[in-house]
């Protein structure tokens, strides 16, 4: 199967019903059908061959859907570059690519000329935006308008469909090759197991940058069952919210990041969200206390959780059953379906059920590999599955636990810490709305535990009452010292980037125990 498949079944079954809007344009699935077969043969038209690898670096809109279909049709093979990267992160992946026709909007023109000066490889650049576009560039548009359809390439199974590199939480990004089955096998997965998330007529909505395979998946899922895929004009809050309420949106995914801006709105119970039924939510932990505040923002919504990765799509779900009973919600769930799970030791051998163990992973939309890392591929696929670098365990009834990174495990004075049980303890906190622990230099071996917090806004608390309120947890795993912050840094997926916390601590030391 590939992945234009969904361009064609919307063609069949409701040629003139919207399938993409962006502010007040609306493409139907005839609209799209014509514009993706057109830009496909522009593409064509330009050189690029079976496998070729074109980019996008642009701020979200429906363009950036026409762009991802336009690249299959034509047989290459698609490139979302990170927006919130660096420039010279953006060198570094278009480089290693070997990205030789690019699309970008406005947002990023002043970043051109040094970007064409260090890749070679780089041999045309597209403008995307709805001015005219600069000297010497072609236009997204004109580009659509003075160029004929070309036939579906249709080329599908295990062949590589785009690279899309990971959020760089524990360093420098990789580039993660995803295949036509990969992703059509994701984007079928979570509809079967969750019916009311992604089902015909529903309006599910982009929530961050189109660079994480979590926002290709949220349009394949909706392409591909039917109904509209909803980009706003922005991703900062006051754009989802504005976005849910004109286009009454009833499907979103959110990074716990985001919910936690949501629920702090100060505009929140003003707002009509009454349309939402399906809230899915991951890419890094949530504390019980914002997962109830979610709950009580979104009346309407049925939630599930899910626990994946580039390298595998889906590997755990916890559905809105479990959610809706108060169920091991301090879970990531249970296996989802063409998913495998298992807990090991550094040996791969399977730990016992509750004991903690690295998380490997064994799917159905497995990565090729990483481009041009054949080492660093073979160390995180073996024998099969891929080492998640997670720590967790499995509990009696199935469900998956992490506890934290691997390398963010904290050793205070020979006892294994994990960052997140500790920051479940601070979040319950009422005056709490964020909150990292991080391991820090002890004058003694090992490590001390330190809080990083975030306070509600209008919400005051001191060192003490947060330390008053950890004497619950073991005297070794309570913070030993806390510092109070106006926001924490976040990667483009929602994590916390834990070493940019971490590194103040530790410059200038010649190991860092974590």
């Amino acid at each position: 199967m590939h992945i234009t498949h969904i361009v064609h079944r919307a063609l069949q079954l409701a040629p003139d019903e919207p399938v993409t809007v962006y502010g007040d344009r609306i493409r139907t699935a005839r609209e799209q059908a014509g514009r993706v077969a057109r830009l496909a043969g522009a593409l064509r038209e330009r050189g690029v061959r079976d496998g070729e690898h074109v980019g996008m670096l642009a701020l979200g809109s429906d363009r950036y859907i026409e762009f991802f279909l336009a690249v299959a049709w034509a047989n290459g093979v698609f490139h979302p570059v990170n927006p919130a990267w660096s420039t010279q992160e953006m060198i570094y992946a278009l480089a290693e690519s070997r990205t030789e026709i690019l699309f970008v909007d406005d947002a990023f023109l002043d970043r051109l000329a040094e970007i064409r000066e260090a890749c070679p490889d780089l041999r045309e650049v597209v403008h995307v935006g709805d001015g005219p576009a600069p000297a010497g560039l072609p236009g997204f548009e004109a580009l659509i308008s003075s160029t004929e359809p070309i036939e579906d390439a249709r080329r599908g199974g295990e062949a590589p469909a785009g690279v899309v590199y990971t959020s760089g939480t524990t360093g420098r990004a990789k580039g993660v090759v995803v295949s036509h089955a990969g992703l059509i096998h994701s984007a079928l997965l979570l509809p079967a197991r969750v019916p009311c998330h992604g089902v015909p007529g529903g309006h599910i909505l982009i929530t961050s940058n189109f660079s994480s395979i979590s926002m290709l998946i949220t349009w394949l899922v909706q392409g591909m069952w039917g109904g509209l895929t909803v980009t706003p004009l922005s991703t900062d809050v006051d754009g989802l919210l504005d976005a849910i309420e004109r286009h009454q949106v009833t499907h979103a995914p959110f990074a716990p990041g985001t919910l936690q801006q949501i629920v702090d709105h100060p505009d929140i119970t003003s707002r009509d969200l009454s349309s939402m039924r399906s809230i899915a939510y991951g890419a890094a932990p949530i504390t019980e206390a914002l997962l109830t505040r979610v709950m009580e923002a979104f009346p309407n919504a049925a939630l599930h959780q899910w626990y994946g990765m580039n390298e595998f799509g889906l590997a755990t779900l916890l559905p809105p059953e479990d959610h809706l009973a108060g169920r091991k919600l301090r879970s990531a769930g249970r296996p989802a379906l063409g998913a495998e799970v298992r807990i090991v030791d550094d040996k791969a051998a399977e730990m016992p059920r509750g004991q903690v163990g690295e998380i490997v992973v064994r799917t159905g939309a497995m990565m090729l590999g990483y481009l041009n890392k054949p080492e660093e591929t073979a160390r995180t696929i073996r024998d099969g599955w891929v080492h998640t670098g997670d720590g967790g365990y499995m509990d009696e009834d199935g469900y998956i636990y992490i506890v934290d990174r691997i390398k963010d495990v904290i050793n205070v004075d020979g006892w294994n810490v994990y960052s997140t049980e500790v920051e479940q303890a601070i979040a319950a906190h009422p005056a709490v709305a964020a909150v990292a622990v991080i391991g820090i230099p002890d004058d003694k071996p090992g490590e001390k535990v330190h809080a990083v917090i975030v306070l509600k806004h209008g919400r005051t608390a001191s060192a003490e009452d947060i330390r008053r309120h950890c004497e619950p947890l073991i005297a070794w795993k309570t913070p030993t010292s806390y510092e109070f912050v106006a926001a924490l840094p976040l990667s483009t997926t929602g994590k916390v980037l834990k070493r940019e916390l971490r590194e103040p601590h530790w410059k200038g030391m010649d190991r860092r125990v974590n």
